[in-house]
């Protein structure tokens, strides 16, 4: 095979020495980097700009959607492998809409990870066989993805959604603002908004938006 640069970004290290063990044996493949959170993953992705980036979505400080869509932003041409313990429609959904171009379970990495990296490289799609199947019953109909008030998920921003994850980890306004290189008062009046915007009066609230909306995983 020709030669084939890989990013791997997971936060348990088990599965990245795991996952490199199994591409490394492929002839030319070579793993340029591995990380350990969202945000290292769009900066490492965009500065060594491999030929296949492959993103766990559960990451501290920046998932894996929203790693992809900055990285495909900035990189467009870039292809990415989204690998997850959980399937769901929504999530099904949320991934295609990013641009990643295959969505692999952890479950099925070993028997599959070759066959998926090989299809992204040439840009074609992959999805494990029961997510295959979840496209076929018909769950991936594009209707907008609803949080529990019923209001559209994409009436945050980016950075909107960032701040909502580092909260809902646990971070405080401080943590948030030294995170995305914000002053303490800008984090405090993105947090307001946010918590205005979505109507949520309480952390606990906002922790459950962001699971429902699968930006934290619980």
């Amino acid at each position: 095979m020709a030669n084939l640069s890989i990013l791997i970004a997971d936060d348990h290290e088990v599965v990245r020495k795991g996952l490199c063990s199994i591409l490394v044996e492929q002839p030319g493949w070579q793993v340029v980097a591995e990380v350990a959170d969202g945000r290292d993953a769009v900066e490492k992705s965009l500065a060594l700009k491999p030929d296949v980036t492959i993103l766990d979505i559960s990451m501290p400080h920046l998932n894996g959607l929203e790693a992809t869509r900055q990285i495909l932003k900035k990189n467009p041409d870039c292809k990415i492998l989204i690998l997850t313990m959980h399937q769901s429609d929504s999530l099904i959904r949320e991934v295609l809409d990013a641009g990643a171009r295959g969505y692999l379970l952890k479950s099925d990495a070993s028997r599959d990870l070759v066959a998926a990296v090989d299809a992204v490289r040439r840009g074609k799609t992959f999805f494990t066989a029961r997510v295959a199947q979840m496209v076929l019953d018909g769950y991936l109909d594009r209707k907008p993805v609803l949080h529990s008030t019923g209001t559209r998920k994409s009436i945050l921003t980016g950075r909107q959604r960032e701040i909502v994850q580092l909260l809902a980890e646990g971070k405080s306004s401080k943590e948030v603002a030294v995170a995305l290189n914000l002053s303490v008062k800008t984090a405090e009046t993105h947090r307001a908004n946010i918590m205005r915007r979505l109507d949520l009066h309480s952390i606990s609230e906002l922790v459950l938006y962001a699971v429902r909306n699968n930006i934290i995983q619980a």
